[in-house]
């Protein structure tokens, strides 16, 4: 045991010296390559640690649960609830319900893999024995980490408070090696994307000028597409004999419309023959088939002291303290932001819904299935928008886990109910055809707020088309940033109708990951917080993938005060009320500052007198409107009408 206490100590340690006090945001942004790199590995190793103890932590809460319910029950009753609590978190691999009077081997156990094997399960046995010894004398036991069948496990043992029976667990940590491997590539430990399928290009999508990259840090600036597609809008929409001389001439293998916008395939040209061939049939754009990705970074810490000290910070007598397991010991986020306060005045609206477009979502999990309603699986339609990565049921779990349900962690809205849109695939990535037709498909479909947690460094007009349509439907749009700490503007955050997001650690200081420029609207947490992460658990990641869906929560808390509001109303009042934590006034690392929850949301009350909104944005006003024959050309042509 005082190996595994010993390694999170050193993490802690770890955690301090990359993001130290007082640290200020141009040196963090003056980071050399080499610099970025060994900060992103150290964090790659905190990833995994930080999970583990969130894992053992829910492990821990989950077993004296089950104990307090079966206790006094008869022996048939026990298993059952074994059984059940299995169901629910398979990766609780063996389950042993025991007195202090019978060993290990005779208590009721649940699960089918056989650890007696003398070759391979001694260690098990040996662990098992003394998390049993432990537990017979009233002490809690969790083992150091160890291998068994290729994976990561550990063995935990939870006494009962008021009676001689123990619970001991052998759990399969297999959320450590999916948290490593995605987190490599949101990283850009590795160079991303490294398959056949995509080609890593420079940002010019006119001369797609080429980029070599030996280096992840070489990821900085560069975008990715599809090596043999091109999106083409044409001025007039091309006929049935136009569309098939296209496919003979290009040796189409597919292709796909939405509206009047094209995504052509070819089995014998790259996208800059193709993007030379479309200049002949008078086309409004002919530009690469980009690729997006997640904007995450990894699982980092904070150490206890600094969360503690960041949630007392930010005390209230009107705040709210919801009973969440994990909220207290690992939620400094909502605190800092003056969320509980903000409680006070809303906790959300079932009628304002907010889209999650990003990898889809656990549509399972105990504290997100109730919050959902209805998406949309744009990689596969007859599909539902089920999660198969983790970043979109993280960012889910942001806005809108669960709240006092005495289960795992609190999301900022208790009631604004949550769309789940796929357009990433399982490796993290997605095109441009198909976050645009998610974008459309959420505004479509009544969602009021959507977040983007993804993006590329390329501008995509094709994209910016969807962006553009939703904005004019009065949808709130907010991006993350992205996390190579580069000022080179990122897509979709950069766009005039999007709220970019910048991430913020638990000291208020920019995090180091995060990117930056005059884009920038405001700032959020997004260092080590803790959410929803698929089949029934939770992890702990780093990244303005994080950060983002703290500002989409309070638009949509905003909105559900005053739904009155434009989506412009709803951004200036963000902008307002943010806390100015960097260089005085507004600035390129924080934009306006970090949100303020319970400012924002006095002042969107007040906003209800006409009167109260001052300094609106430019964009969309009344002084300014949108032009309403463009948005209704653009909403025919989207949905494929002349």
């Amino acid at each position: 045991m005082w190996k595994y206490a010993l390694s999170f100590a050193l993490l802690l340690a770890f955690g301090a010296l990359l993001f130290p006090r007082n640290e200020g945001a141009p040196r963090i942004a003056s980071l050399t390559p080499a610099e970025e790199l060994k900060v992103k590995q150290t964090t790659l190793s905190q990833d995994m640690q930080l999970t583990d103890h969130l894992c053992r932590t829910q492990c821990s809460l989950e077993l004296q649960r089950i104990l307090n319910q079966v206790k006094q029950q008869p022996a048939e009753a026990k298993l059952s609830g074994l059984q059940e609590l299995q169901k629910e978190h398979p990766h609780m691999e063996k389950l042993i319900l025991a007195t202090k009077t019978q060993s290990v081997d005779e208590g009721i156990q649940s699960g089918s893999v056989d650890f007696k094997d003398p070759a391979t399960g001694a260690h098990v046995q040996k662990e098992l024995k003394l998390a049993k010894e432990h537990t017979d004398k009233g002490q809690s036991y969790q083992s150091a980490p160890f291998q068994y069948n290729g994976s990561t496990h550990f063995v935990i043992g939870v006494p009962s408070n008021d009676s001689d029976i123990a619970a001991l667990g052998v759990v399969k940590q297999t959320i450590l090696k999916q948290v490593e491997d995605h987190q490599l590539k949101n990283l850009r430990i590795v160079t991303y994307p490294s398959d056949n399928r995509y080609k890593i290009e420079s940002v010019d999508s006119k001369t797609l000028k080429d980029v070599k990259v030996d280096h992840p840090e070489e990821n900085e600036g560069t975008s990715h597409y599809h090596v043999n597609q091109v999106v083409v809008r044409f001025k007039q929409d091309p006929s049935p004999a136009d569309l098939a001389k296209i496919q003979s001439e290009i040796g189409s293998t597919h292709y796909r419309k939405i509206g009047y916008t094209y995504v052509f395939e070819s089995g014998q040209m790259e996208a800059k023959q193709l993007m030379n061939y479309f200049q002949k049939w008078n086309v409004v754009y002919a530009e690469p088939h980009f690729l997006y990705l997640t904007n995450s970074e990894g699982v980092d810490a904070a150490t206890d002291t600094e969360r503690a000290q960041a949630a007392s910070q930010n005390q209230d007598q009107n705040s709210v303290k919801p009973n969440d397991s994990l909220y207290q010991r690992y939620q400094w986020n909502l605190p800092i932001i003056e969320t509980e306060p903000g409680w006070s005045i809303t906790k959300g609206s079932q009628d304002i819904k907010v889209a999650i477009v990003d990898t889809g979502v656990d549509l399972n999990h105990p504290d997100l299935k109730d919050q959902l309603v209805s998406g949309f699986n744009v990689v596969n339609s007859d599909s539902p928008p089920l999660d198969d990565v983790g970043h979109g049921t993280h960012v889910a779990g942001v806005v809108g886990a669960i709240v006092n349900n005495n289960l795992g962690v609190a999301g900022m809205s208790w009631y604004n109910r949550i769309m789940p849109i796929k357009v990433l695939d399982q490796t993290g990535a997605g095109s441009t055809y198909s976050v645009a037709q998610g974008i459309i498909w959420a505004t479509d479909n009544g969602a009021k707020v959507i977040n983007m947690s993804l993006g590329n460094y390329a501008d995509a007009s094709f994209l910016h088309d969807a962006i553009q349509y939703a904005f004019d439907h009065d949808v709130v749009l907010i991006a993350a940033s992205g996390n190579d700490n580069t000022e080179t503007p990122g897509y979709p955050a950069a766009y005039p109708e999007v709220f970019a997001v910048g991430a913020a650690d638990a000291n208020k200081n920019k995090a180091s990951f995060s990117n930056f420029g005059d884009y920038i609207d405001v700032a959020a947490p997004g260092v080590s917080i803790a959410s929803t992460y698929p089949h029934n658990q939770y992890a702990a990641l780093s990244g303005t993938s994080m950060a983002s869906p703290h500002v989409t929560a309070l638009a949509a808390l905003i909105r559900s005060v005053n739904p009155n509001l434009k989506n412009t109303e709803v951004m200036q009042i963000m902008r307002d009320t943010a806390q100015d934590v960097g260089p005085a006034g507004k600035d390129k690392y924080f934009g306006y500052g970090l949100i303020d929850v319970v400012a924002a949301l006095k002042k969107a009350e007040a906003s209800k007198n006409p009167q109260a909104l001052q300094n609106p944005s430019a964009a969309g006003t009344e002084s300014n409107p949108p032009s309403v024959s463009w948005t209704q050309r653009l909403l025919d042509r989207l949905r494929g009408r002349p």
